[in-house]
């Protein structure tokens, strides 16, 4: 993340959505990198970021002070629905999800 981005004071995804993500992303699993104790099984193959699953949600990675100053403490290791929730989408188009939480109005492209 670079200086400028809103990721680094925001944190309001982490604090609202639940994190759901597939077996084969834990650490336990080749090739998996997201810490299992930081996870609550759901079934079989689906877990979610502990913290997540309940009201209010809020990730167990997530540090610091929403809208103040925030980090994930597993951000190099975050799952993929993390990486993939961007405060753009991939062709520059405003992420109606992350303005919206934000309480911003998207800029007009």
């Amino acid at each position: 993340m670079s200086e400028g981005n809103p990721c680094l004071t925001c944190g309001a995804c982490c604090a609202h959505f639940r994190i759901v993500l597939h077996r084969e992303e834990l650490d336990v699993s080749p090739g998996g990198y997201v810490p299992l104790k930081l996870t609550h099984q759901l079934n079989e193959q689906a877990f979610c970021m502990q913290g997540t699953d309940v009201f209010p949600p809020r990730c167990i990675a997530l540090e610091g002070e929403v809208g103040q100053a925030v980090r994930c403490s597993i951000y190099a290791d975050r799952p993929q629905v993390c990486r993939e929730f961007n405060e753009y989408e991939l062709d520059g188009s405003p992420n109606p999800s992350c303005f919206k939480l934000r309480g911003i109005v998207p800029p007009q492209r």
